[in-house]
């Protein structure tokens, strides 16, 4: 650098930035950070500082666009210190739902067909007893005895407790599962 590379005068212009930060942010902290990031935008963008201008002028608006725009960006952002916000956001990873989701067509495949037909048009398509019965040329009771078998016997087959539910995570699994259940209908 020359003695006449306006990145010198840099250092000379410190005070000024920091009184204009502390105007904008009224916390020290604040305003050294804001200043500090201002030097560093601005030295990573000299090569659109035009020689002979007002290089004051620059590093100040420099500093404005910055703080605005991380107003602008914490506007859109949640304070979430005890975490409570964040604890509500997690979710489970999606491998979890495609392992029960395998451990389930695993244990559905076990069942003799006309508990898994039952199963399906009751409990994944959504049809009444009745209307399962008359699909199936049946009694109401039976299909209504299939299905709880098929239930049953899929509790003991994926070693469920009788208040235990099995959950599937993603998106992607729930899918899948309201898709079979639509093409087996």
């Amino acid at each position: 650098m020359s003695a006449t590379d306006p990145r010198d005068a840099i250092v000379e212009h410190l005070p000024a930035l920091r009184a204009f930060a502390m105007s904008l942010c009224r916390n020290s902290a604040q305003a050294d950070d804001l200043v500090q990031d201002t030097v560093v935008k601005a030295w990573t963008k000299f090569d659109k500082f035009q020689e002979g201008t007002n290089l004051r002028a620059w590093l100040f608006t420099i500093l404005r666009n910055t703080f605005y725009s991380g107003r602008r960006k914490a506007q859109r952002e949640v304070a979430d210190v005890d975490g409570v916000f964040s604890a509500n956001l997690a979710s489970k990873p999606d491998h979890d739902g495609r392992l029960a989701m395998k451990d389930f067509e695993n244990a559905f495949a076990k069942l003799p067909d006309e508990q898994r037909e039952a199963l399906i048009l009751v409990g994944a398509s959504g049809f009444s007893y009745e209307e399962a019965a008359d699909m199936c040329g049946c009694a109401v009771g039976t299909i209504k005895s299939r299905a709880n078998r098929g239930r049953a016997k899929l509790s003991e087959l994926l070693h469920l407790e009788e208040n235990d539910s099995m959950e599937l995570t993603d998106q992607s699994t729930m899918a899948v599962l309201a898709a079979n259940a639509r093409s087996a209908s």
